[in-house]
């Protein structure tokens, strides 16, 4: 598959997609990259090739910078709102990258703020660098709130009195206290964010793809309830159960070393040498 932006360019590994945004000065979400977003989201959502896509930016100070506020005064609002029955394009945006059976990842080393908040927090991890990745919404103190799901991602994300504190207080949250609230995975010094970020990028490129796809979705289903949950992580364990790779890679794992006292003390570096056939 073809990926043809102007203001994103896609490289492809096996099945890994680093995805790098590029919309001088400040990476601003304007309506052009918006629609560049949702025109890459629907992409990736059928690419089956992939297995992991890796959002960063070309520009070390700002990932996003928010969604465009001149494009938002042109918004119409001549007649009365009312409530929608179905999502509006942002919101599905968002939940595109949060649902699809590819693995996400924002590898944040700048300002990301408003809307582009939003899109990266529905993705499945988030990655920063202390004293530079920065947090903001900033739709309070210009008159609106965060509309493209801030205000329902934000509190399942890092609870609800924080939510109140970034979405109110409209400040920054900086990359310590991000990490310490669970907005962010882990964050580096700037010099080892792109080592680390990448290789544990393809680290998970690299394992079956039927286990990684199966697994993000069982663990996507911790928001049923418990008892449905746990009926449905069974039914995708027995599917993987069922399938060529799972087969192998265990009867691999065994004969590298897994099971023994050797093997187990160096379990993940273990998991790492196993070779999937294509």
């Amino acid at each position: 598959m073809a990926y043809e932006y102007e203001f994103l360019t896609v490289n492809l590994d096996d099945r890994l997609a680093e995805v790098v945004i590029d919309n001088p000065p400040i990476n601003l979400m304007t309506p052009q990259l918006y629609q560049e977003l949702r025109g890459l989201c629907a992409e990736l959502e059928v690419d089956e090739n992939l297995s992991v896509v890796l959002f960063k930016s070309a520009n070390p100070d700002f990932f996003i910078a928010h969604f465009d506020v001149k494009a938002i005064l042109d918004f119409p609002t001549d007649e009365e709102p009312k409530r929608e029955e179905e999502l509006n394009p942002f919101h599905q945006m968002c939940e595109q990258v949060r649902t699809m059976d590819k693995v996400t990842i924002a590898q944040i080393e700048g300002r990301v703020g408003g809307g582009g908040s939003e899109f990266v927090s529905s993705m499945d991890m988030r990655f920063g660098v202390i004293d530079r990745t920065i947090i903001n919404q900033m739709e309070v103190p210009i008159g609106i709130l965060p509309g493209g799901s801030g205000t329902q991602r934000l509190p399942r994300l890092i609870g609800l009195g924080r939510a109140m504190e970034v979405v109110l207080g409209g400040g920054d949250l900086d990359a310590k206290t991000a990490e310490r609230w669970g907005y962010l995975n882990r964050v580096f010094e700037a010099d080892e964010v792109e080592d680390w970020v990448l290789n544990f990028a393809k680290r998970i490129a690299g394992f079956p793809i039927h286990a990684v796809r199966l697994a993000k979705a069982a663990v996507l289903n911790s928001d049923m309830p418990l008892e449905e949950g746990l009926k449905e992580e069974a039914f995708l364990f027995a599917q993987l159960l069922r399938t060529p790779d799972a087969q192998t890679q265990m009867k691999q794992f065994l004969e590298l070393g897994g099971q023994t006292k050797e093997g187990e003390l160096r379990v993940a570096d273990l998991s790492a040498e196993l070779k999937i056939e294509k």
